[in-house]
């Protein structure tokens, strides 16, 4: 399958953005444990990843709120559906992980839910950063609680309960 990544500056710090067969596979801040092997990231393509580029550069200017991408993520069946439910958060909006877990059908999932969450490839672009505590607390964001803050603040929300 073909790889390819490219680098993306964003006010937030240097995202590396991964493409498997066309789909994105990663995007993570580029110090991230979480991203792939240098080796398996295939080769540095910036053109093929342009929309990519547009797009998140388009979502840190304020002038995007929904990327629409081919995505690929790779996780469990359990993982996908979180991750395909934290998709429908809309901009500018937040959820805590009981709400998640409830909309997938089982309120005593709220920490499968985290862990999913932690383990989400593609940050930003599936926005684990909208998911905060029932108290409307920030906890827990693989990329930081400061970088957590900056996108909610980017969205109009700092996480505050009214905003859910």
């Amino acid at each position: 399958m073909n790889v390819i990544h490219t680098r993306v500056d964003s006010p937030l710090g240097e995202l590396t953005v991964v493409a498997t067969g066309g789909a994105l596979s990663h995007v993570d801040f580029s110090e991230s444990k979480n991203l792939p092997a240098a080796g398996d990231l295939g080769r540095r393509d910036d053109a093929g990843l342009a929309a990519a580029r547009r797009q998140l550069a388009e979502y840190f200017a304020g002038r995007r709120t929904r990327f629409e991408l081919p995505l690929a993520p790779r996780g469990t069946a359990f993982q996908l559906r979180v991750w395909q439910r934290l998709r429908r958060i809309p901009f500018g909006e937040t959820r805590s992980y009981r709400q998640i877990a409830e909309e997938l059908g089982d309120a005593a999932l709220a920490r499968a839910v985290g862990a999913a969450n932690g383990r989400n490839p593609l940050a930003v672009v599936v926005p684990c950063h909208r998911v905060i505590g029932a108290d409307g607390r920030l906890t827990g964001y693989a990329g930081g609680l400061a970088r957590k803050r900056a996108l909610l603040e980017l969205e109009g929300t700092a996480g505050s309960p009214e905003r859910r």
